[in-house]
């Protein structure tokens, strides 16, 4: 099934804002949605960090309205942030959510809710012709922040047939 729209997590933004690579998302769905807690956690960053200059001009970017948690969701005691992504997932069938963290992740799995990790967008994006090396662009991220351990990154490698 085709990815056509995504709600993406802080962490997931941040480290590719921080790598520079920020414009993928916005060249792989029209539908880029970020919770407003996501929205908040961002800018409430250094003013120094790319990510919270950059994320209220970013055009492919749109800022969704935060709605009640969902009590199953609630129970897990996930962030604000991440418990918004999976929520919005959960009501929005259409959307998969970008998250990495894995407490998040297993929530998700629990809820049937699609996911996409960060590692994941880079496949992705050079199934598209986006990127040359999802190699590459997998050591840009992990200077700018992003932690995968050597099994995600060759699955990584490996789907991306390098």
């Amino acid at each position: 099934m085709p990815i056509d729209r995504v709600v993406v997590n802080a962490s997931p933004l941040i480290c590719l804002f921080q790598a520079g690579m920020e414009g993928i998302l916005g060249l792989l769905w029209s539908h880029v949605e970020v919770p407003e807690a996501v929205w908040e956690e961002i800018l409430a960053g250094p003013k120094t960090d790319r990510a919270a200059k950059l994320l209220a001009s970013a055009s492919w970017a749109k800022k969704v309205e935060a709605n009640t948690i969902l009590p199953q969701i609630a129970a897990w005691d996930l962030g604000p942030g991440e418990s918004e992504v999976l929520t919005f997932a959960f009501r929005n069938p259409g959307y998969r959510a970008v998250i990495d963290d894995a407490e998040a992740r297993r929530c998700a799995r629990t809820f049937g809710i699609p996911l996409l990790g960060t590692g994941g967008i880079l496949v992705l994006a050079k199934r598209r012709g986006l990127v040359g090396s999802v190699s590459q662009a997998l050591d840009t991220l992990k200077e700018s922040g992003l932690w995968l351990s050597d099994d995600i990154v060759r699955m990584l490698r490996s789907q991306a047939g390098e």
